[in-house]
């Protein structure tokens, strides 16, 4: 069955671009790799993945596109006939793309107005070997959405996009994989929006490099350190200057995509955070509004 197998990168338009593009550079640990019209791709040190971040200069910040990856142009097209079937709205048709990187794929609104790609064939960059203690990304591990309705939007990720259950925390939030990662994308009740992007790093002690390298440029922590019961995973999570919640993660657990089954996890201090030792909390993070995008196709 034809169906999405990774995430590929977030497109944000943002007010000051120039801000951003050095929050990303030279503080998140990202290598900017193509520039031009106002617009900026970063790619990690540490994966083959074209670009993560895309940035561009908007009268607004807001989402403009959530890129996710097929294996093939043949499951690219079968991907757009089930969306299609689903009754989402296209952006435009796949075909051959003419950013940077290149590739095959679509562009679409989700139900709730988010815009999405879905792409095969894109250009792979070369990586390097990763050292202990460099404290940057390696690649993106998953993203978090609001939907107003989360139990629909699950039924999309997996009905549609051929994800599965990993997780549920209690009733308000789906944890879905698309690989042997315990989950790339999660779901909460809210506006329709995004709640943050994480990254891997290679280690706690990276995590923990990672944040006192944020710290010394003047960005803090939001919330953390930490470690979450679904999925294991330990967190630290920031803001961006134009207000986007980005996070860094170790220790994400592997799970079989055939065969892992759901849990519940009841919902509790020791449960959001087993370690309980951090700072702040799901309350010092941006409260959920709805994308200003919503339903808006991005120029790019």
């Amino acid at each position: 069955m034809s169906r999405v197998t990774e995430i590929r990168y977030v497109g944000y338009g943002v007010e000051d671009f120039d801000t951003e593009r050095k929050f990303y550079a030279d503080d998140w640990g990202l290598v900017e790799i193509e520039a031009k019209d106002d617009m900026a791709w970063f790619k990690t040190h540490g994966h083959d993945e074209h670009h993560v971040v895309r940035l561009h200069r908007s009268h607004t910040n807001c989402v403009e596109v959530i890129a996710l990856a097929a294996d093939s142009r043949e499951d690219v097209d079968a991907l757009q006939a089930k969306i299609t079937d689903a009754g989402c709205k296209l952006i435009h048709e796949a075909r051959d793309l003419d950013a940077p990187g290149g590739g095959y794929g679509f562009r679409f609104f989700s139900p709730d107005g988010l815009p999405f790609e879905i792409s095969a064939d894109v250009k792979r960059l070369d990586k390097r070997a990763m050292e202990r203690w460099e404290g940057v990304p390696v690649k993106i591990s998953h993203i978090v959405l609001h939907s107003p309705d989360h139990h629909a939007m699950v039924e999309f990720f997996t009905d549609v996009l051929g994800f599965r259950v990993s997780d549920w925390l209690g009733d308000f939030m789906c944890f879905l994989r698309c690989n042997d990662a315990h989950h790339r994308i999660a779901l909460l009740p809210g506006p329709p929006c995004l709640n943050h992007v994480a990254y891997d790093v290679m280690s706690v002690d990276d995590m923990m490099r990672g944040a006192s390298r944020l710290r010394k440029r003047g960005t803090d922590l939001r919330w953390g350190p930490g470690r979450h019961t679904a999925g294991n995973n330990t967190f630290s999570y920031f803001c961006t200057p134009a207000g986007f919640a980005v996070e860094y993660t170790a220790e994400l657990e592997d799970v079989d995509f055939e065969t892992h089954e759901p849990q519940v996890h009841e919902p509790g201090p020791q449960i959001m955070d087993q370690w309980g030792v951090g700072t702040g909390g799901p309350q010092t993070m941006p409260k959920p509004a709805p994308d200003p995008c919503l339903f808006q196709a991005a120029e790019a």
